[in-house]
């Protein structure tokens, strides 16, 4: 038994309502498919492989591997953690026409709040925030993608959303300060992007050493 019950607001009933007026099991069977991108078990089989990966790489390839995994074993264990303290039914297990409608049923009743696959996910885009733009926008839209799914099967209300995409984030802020993650100048990070050299005088030079003249002065 949990020590606090979390109830939905009124917006994550009409959500949840709407998903059931208008789910269809072609939809259920395809986001079934796809919420298994933000699964806790194949994160961190990925983050592992790449961690291995990265041993005889750059120090930097390293350090950010090593950021990933533990950020990734973090929000692992966060989720079950609050779920333990927390209770709150989850929405499929509240509607009859979802079901009708082809909504499956998704993980144990009370475990709706926050969401373990919205936390990995958040923590992941805010990991992405040292990318590239056309890379982070990347990771963040198939993000998106992946957390919509839990509210289109109905394992979690939109708020359980929510807050798990805040608290991923939040934790991996957090982690940096230990990793030192992203703490690298983005110049370095994008090797194709030009540099331009800052030119310094040297000591004791003149200004028409330098190359500028005084005025009226003859070149």
């Amino acid at each position: 038994m949990a020590f606090y019950r979390v109830r939905p607001t009124q917006p994550d009933i009409e959500i949840a309502n709407a998903v059931s007026a208008h789910a269809c099991p072609e939809t259920e069977e395809a986001a079934e498919i796809l919420t298994w991108g933000a699964d806790e078990h194949l994160l961190c089989a990925l983050a592992a492989g790449w961690w291995l990966y990265c041993r005889n790489r750059t120090a930097r390839h390293r350090r950010d591997s090593d950021h990933i995994l533990l950020t990734t074993i973090a929000v692992t264990i966060i989720p079950h953690v609050l779920k333990a303290v927390f209770d709150q039914e989850r929405p499929d297990r509240l509607t009859v026409r979802g079901h009708l409608h082809g909504v499956p049923l998704s993980g144990r009743r009370l475990d709706a709040f926050p969401s373990g696959h919205a936390i990995h996910v958040g923590a992941l885009a805010s990991a992405a925030t040292v990318l590239p733009p056309a890379k982070r926008n990347l990771v963040w839209c198939l993000g998106a993608g992946l957390v919509l799914t839990r509210i289109v099967l109905l394992a979690h209300w939109m708020s359980d959303v929510v807050a798990g995409l805040a608290i991923g984030a939040l934790t991996e802020r957090w982690l940096r300060y230990w990793t030192g993650y992203g703490s690298e100048p983005q110049d370095r990070r994008q090797p194709g992007r030009p540099v331009t050299p800052r030119l310094r005088p040297r000591p004791g030079a003149t200004p028409t050493a330098r190359g500028f003249h005084a005025p009226g002065a003859p070149h």
